[in-house]
């Protein structure tokens, strides 16, 4: 979940983007796995759906760098974060995400989605 103050708004990046409401230190806790609303989906459910479901997870969840039986959907807002190849938020841990810098009230928080695939991310792939 989402331990800071953001709101939705058109990103410069892609679609939809998250962005700060106030002032971020750098070194924040931004972002921390809460499994009483993060979702954790086995991937033999995820692989059996098919149709909008199933293209709503392929958009918005990522494996589980914990356990590969897993991918996780985040509850909140945070699905919505972008890829930059130098983002401002650190997602190297898989339950944490803490700010890289300061950021600016109304600058878009971005994290590297490579961080989530074993074999990168490509930004004009599927996801």
């Amino acid at each position: 979940m989402l331990l800071v103050d953001v709101y939705l708004d058109k990103s410069p990046i892609q679609g939809i983007g998250v962005f700060a409401k106030n002032h971020i230190a750098r070194g924040t806790l931004v972002w921390k796995l809460d499994p009483k609303y993060d979702r954790r989906i086995e991937v033999e459910t995820y692989e059996r759906e098919t149709g909008p479901v199933k293209t709503y997870l392929d958009r918005y969840a990522y494996p589980d760098r914990r356990d590969p039986n897993y991918i996780v959907f985040e509850a909140d807002d945070a699905r919505y974060m972008n890829h930059a190849d130098s983002p401002n938020c650190d997602v190297s841990q898989p339950e944490e995400t803490y700010a890289l810098r300061d950021i600016a009230p109304g600058e878009e928080m971005t994290c590297d989605y490579n961080h989530f695939f074993e074999t990168g991310f490509d930004f004009l792939g599927d996801r």
